[in-house]
């Protein structure tokens, strides 16, 4: 079986239904690694956005947080914004979508209630003072990142307006950008990985009733590695989606009932593919003992009409022998009955030669 490579196999993926079951045929673990591999192409695109939006954050951010935002300060893992007010931040003013500022909430339901305000929004942010709850389109639910957690990876475990000012400002803010790259490309994969795995064994399972409805045999193992190949283009599209999300603010809806409903048409093609050519290699395997019968026929009657032919042929062979084992015995009967005459004869001879005695006295 030839071996494809990722880039093959992502092309025939999308272009080439039929190869579903010769992918497939290669093994769980090489479907798990494609769709790793697939994965990580997009946590990639996904990261390089997100670090593009924080750096105009940023951007931003310097501007206004030197002449109107309040004073503030972190100290292991806990973020202290010295106002007694929610601040809020309109989508229209904040790249990162409407924005709520509040540390020094605790109450777990007014935190839900800002989730629901910002989910109503499409995108957006809230600043609490131990997290920050991302919420953007091009993702499913919200992403949390805990200060202490990224803050710590990085070294930092205290800072006060005026230092995160000089350090937004400095070349020293590239460093915190690959690590917070790193962080962000390590939890995307993980998130993107389960939730599309999860997506495939749904999936997976609808296919393999489609198996059961199109009367066709097949190991629930195919049908789920036929799954992860049939979500190629849904995978490429939220891809694309994601890329288009980063520079402008776009919101497909229903994008993930397209994302699911493409990968179940792409993997329903496949089956009844496959189901054809089965039932075209049975044609053809009806065709050919069709003919296997009708030579078979053909050798038999040639056989017979060989048989009928070379009987006449013995019979008159055994005629003629017959008839030469006659005119042999006649021809020895008649040579017996030859020497009895030509005995009689010689015995009348020597009979007729001899004379009687009296007759000479």
């Amino acid at each position: 079986m030839k071996k494809d490579g990722f880039f093959n196999k992502l092309y025939n993926s999308i272009v080439k239904i039929e190869n579903y079951p010769e992918m497939a045929a290669q093994g769980l673990g090489k479907a798990i690694s494609y769709l790793a591999k697939i994965i990580v192409i997009l946590s990639i695109i996904l990261c390089l956005g997100m670090i593009y939006q924080i750096h105009q954050l940023v951007e931003e951010g310097i501007s206004y947080m030197k002449y109107e935002f309040p004073e503030f300060s972190y100290n292991d893992g806990t973020l202290n914004i010295e106002s007694q007010d929610v601040i809020r931040i309109s989508e229209d003013d904040s790249i990162a979508g409407k924005t709520i500022i509040d540390t020094k909430i605790e109450d777990e339901q007014e935190i839900n209630k800002y989730i629901n305000e910002i989910e109503e929004s499409g995108d957006g942010l809230i600043v609490l003072k131990d997290r920050i709850i991302l919420k953007n389109n091009a993702v499913s639910g919200t992403i949390n990142y805990n200060y202490k957690e990224v803050l710590t990876k990085l070294g930092i475990m205290q800072f006060e307006k005026q230092d995160v000012i000089n350090y937004a400002s400095s070349t020293q803010i590239i460093s915190m950008y690959v690590s917070l790259f790193l962080t962000l490309f390590i939890y995307s994969f993980i998130m993107y990985f389960l939730t599309t795995l999860s997506n495939v064994i749904l999936l997976s399972i609808f296919g393999y009733l489609t198996t059961w409805i199109a009367k066709i045999k097949m190991h629930y193992v195919a049908v789920f590695n036929m799954s992860i190949y049939s979500l190629t283009l849904s995978i490429l599209l939220n891809t694309l989606y994601v890329a288009i999300n980063t520079f402008i603010d776009y919101n497909m809806e229903y994008f993930q009932v397209m994302y699911i409903g493409v990968a179940a048409i792409y993997l329903v093609a496949a089956i009844f593919i496959l189901k054809t050519d089965f039932i075209k290699k049975q044609a053809e395997l009806i065709k050919i003992q069709e003919a296997e019968e009708i030579v078979k026929r053909q050798l038999e009657e040639k056989e017979k009409n060989e048989k009928e032919q070379k009987e006449p042929e013995s019979n008159k062979k055994e005629e003629r022998q017959n008839e030469d084992k006659e005119e042999n015995k006649n021809k020895d009967i008649g040579k017996e009955d030859n020497k009895e005459k030509e005995d009689k004869k010689s015995k009348k001879d020597n009979n007729s030669g001899e004379e009687p005695q009296g007759y000479n006295a």
